[in-house]
């Protein structure tokens, strides 16, 4: 869904599409144990589309879509003004998609994904190409407390959506830097092995290093190294005195009671 929306952002966003996404999220006709209603609008049984929370008899109802009957209408006057082009800024152009298509709620399932989809396909466009170097989806999925607050506060307010905007905004900025970080880190490790590509290492050693730079949870120590390589704790420290020696790893500073190490990046 996601790289048709991305890879094809410049055909227009039918009714038909939107279908086609929807039957890819869910193959089997079903979320989860139940079954819903695939690659088609939600129906009149499944009114009063509520998001609700809570214990049964404590409901507690954050949001209500419009009733199915309006959906046709509602979904027309939505991708017309989604595919027309206009003077409106690209960014606020997803923003504004995004709310509008998930207030809509129209499926029984994954509004919320396909909004994301549809926020992600304008940014393409905005960017006039298919290449994605950050992501919409992913940042809003990391931060979904607040998005479901900033969304559940705008949908029961009035028509000034303002908040949502400058969230929506603000999470793009986190977006670009999750970007810019992520392109840092793949950067710094492919320098890394080129600069020491003619030191003999062996499995443990290149998995134990890779694992560093994927993001290690923790401190590396001994132990840990031991245990993760499934390996005595005498070849363990065999294994990192050689790589200290290499200046591939160096000890960390106040290490206390245990030494732990980190990857030393050559300048």
């Amino acid at each position: 869904m996601m790289l048709d929306a991305t890879q094809k952002h410049a055909k227009p966003l039918t009714k038909e599409r939107l279908f086609a996404w929807h039957g890819a999220l869910f193959p089997t006709g079903r979320s989860g144990l139940h079954k819903i209603q695939v690659a088609a609008w939600r129906d009149a049984e499944g009114d009063p589309m509520q998001v609700v929370s809570g214990a049964m008899g404590k409901e507690r109802v954050h949001f209500e879509a419009p009733e199915s009957a309006r959906l046709e209408h509602e979904m027309k006057i939505f991708l017309k003004w989604f595919n027309q082009s206009e003077e409106l800024d690209s960014l606020l152009k997803a923003a504004i998609a995004h709310l509008w298509f998930v207030t809509i709620h129209p499926f029984d399932d994954g509004n919320g994904r396909i909004a994301r989809a549809i926020a992600d396909m304008q940014l393409s466009r905005s960017d006039q190409s298919s290449q994605r170097f950050y992501s919409m989806s992913a940042q809003i999925q990391q931060e979904r407390k607040m998005y479901y607050d900033c969304l559940e506060k705008t949908q029961r307010g009035t028509l000034d959506i303002t908040g949502w905007l400058l969230w929506f905004l603000n999470c793009f900025g986190r977006a670009l830097s999750a970007s810019t970080n992520n392109v840092a880190s793949v950067i710094n490790k492919a320098t890394f092995w080129e600069k020491n590509r003619t030191v003999a290492l062996n499995d443990r050693q290149r998995k134990m290093l890779n694992k560093l730079m994927g993001g290690l949870e923790g401190k590396l120590t001994s132990s840990k190294w031991a245990k993760m390589t499934k390996s005595s704790p005498d070849t363990a420290l065999r294994d990192i005195q050689s790589l200290i020696q290499a200046k591939m790893l160096e000890k960390e500073e106040g290490g206390g009671r245990s030494t732990s190490y980190k990857i030393k990046y050559l300048a």
